[in-house]
């Protein structure tokens, strides 16, 4: 059985595909062709035999439809399989009227094109071995980055130092598994030692150290991609709203001398020194008999509780809230309406700024940070079954369980990057899908 055999026919990279990659909108706009008939195609519409044209190689042409030109081009030529599908590919870029796009889809259609997928061209290029599922999808990550951070994590991942890793993990435990192999194979020669198990438990537990870690990262990624949760908790009138309005820069939230105005969560993102934070402005904490208030105080416990970051707030005369505090949040703690912070003029808001900056999680380009759930959850499962081997070995299994679980743990591994193993097709569905179309 091959990868192939899982496929759907739009899926197989037997047709040629073409699809928009770029924004409607824009002045210019980008056409994307990947297929065996794609030089055919883009030279029954345009004025440059494709074929004929060397590789890497921009060309000026009409595109036309009959005798009537309907645009000046650039077609741009790549030639299997130095390409980004590794397939023949050529880009066309027209100008960005929606009608002459249009008309260039519609006329690469009639022509043999068929429209393509969302991420069909990202699986084709991984179909091709032009890129491992864990590398696709950091492509649908770089698209999707919208700061500093998220935008290196995309770039370390897309760079193959996820995959590198995973690589040197692989290595180690088919290490593991060729000793163990070997003392099945020489079972029968007692005075043979070819899995000295001291050394087979010291080299397992440092693959599952380094899974565990791998796992862990995704808390940190998954907050530096969605965005920071901080939690503004305070009592009524201490200036929570008021903070809220000057961190965003605009007005967000009602600021009122009434007690209990805010009675839901209001949220709003900014972009401290390259990380997106995700300020969450409570309802004041205090004890009241009015049910609606008495749930929106509910809800802010609930929001400190989710929160990376608590600001906890309060201003002279007015004890700190009483919330639950966990071991892994950073609490600052603000006295408003003092000398050193004013929210409302902007007093002690670049220190607070340079606070929550330095309380972000750190990611450069060169760090493993696992983004995306799929891969946690399968190296949740790899870890799972390396400490059956772990246990095992502590137990003095026989060498026949334990390569069973190695074997668990290395499909485990596999199945991130798609190399090795089958992948079914609702893996790669639930993959490409999240692309947008022409990617």
């Amino acid at each position: 059985m091959n990868l192939t055999s899982h496929l759907s026919p739009l899926a197989s990279g037997e047709d040629t595909i073409c699809a928009l990659a770029t924004a409607p909108g824009g002045a210019l706009g980008i056409i994307r062709v990947s297929g065996s008939q794609a030089f055919a195609a883009v030279s029954a519409i345009c004025s440059v035999c494709c074929e004929s044209v060397a590789a890497n190689t921009v060309r000026f042409t009409h595109i036309r439809q009959g005798q009537e030109i309907i645009d000046e081009a650039m077609v741009s030529i790549f030639r299997a399989p130095h390409s980004y599908t590794g397939e023949d590919s050529v880009e066309i870029s027209c100008h960005g009227s929606r009608y002459i796009l249009n008309k260039v889809l519609e006329l690469l259609v009639q022509h043999g094109c068929r429209m393509a997928g969302p991420g069909e061209f990202t699986m084709r290029a991984y179909l091709n071995g032009k890129m491992d599922l864990s590398q696709a999808e950091a492509v649908a990550d770089l698209i999707a980055s919208s700061n500093k951070t998220t935008h290196q994590m995309a770039m370390s991942q897309l760079r193959g130092h996820f995959s590198s890793e995973l690589s040197r993990l692989r290595d180690k435990l088919l290490k593991l598994t060729s000793l163990l192999e070997l003392e099945l194979d020489f079972s029968d020669h007692e005075d043979l030692e070819f899995a000295d198990r001291t050394e087979l438990l010291i080299i397992a537990t440092d693959i599952n150290t380094r899974i565990t870690r791998l796992a862990q990262s995704f808390q940190t990624g998954n907050a530096l991609k969605n965005g920071i949760p901080v939690a503004i908790v305070g009592a009524p009138n201490v200036g929570k709203s008021t903070l809220l309005n000057a961190l965003v820069g605009e007005e967000r939230a009602i600021v009122s001398d009434i007690q209990g105005t805010t009675r839901d969560a209001i949220e709003d993102t900014i972009q401290l020194g390259g990380v997106t934070f995700r300020f969450i402005d409570t309802a004041g904490i205090r004890h009241t008999d009015d049910k609606i208030e008495n749930l929106g105080i509910e809800r802010s416990k609930a929001a400190a509780q989710r929160a990376s970051i608590i600001l906890l707030m309060t201003q002279p005369g007015v004890p700190y809230p009483d919330v639950p505090i966990r071991e892994d949040q950073t609490v600052i703690r603000i006295e408003n309406k003092t000398e050193t912070f004013q929210a409302k003029y902007g007093v002690g808001l670049d220190l607070l700024r340079q606070q929550l900056i330095e309380a972000a999680p750190k990611a450069d380009d060169s760090d493993v940070i696992v983004t995306s759930a799929r891969q946690y959850e399968t190296l949740i499962q790899a870890h799972e079954n390396l400490q059956r081997v772990i246990d095992g070995l502590m137990m003095q299994l026989s060498g026949d369980l334990l390569s069973e679980d190695l074997r668990l743990v290395l499909s485990n591994l596999a199945e991130i990057t798609g190399q090795g193993q089958i992948t079914p097709q609702e893996t790669l569905n639930n993959i490409f899908s999240h692309f947008c179309v022409g990617k």
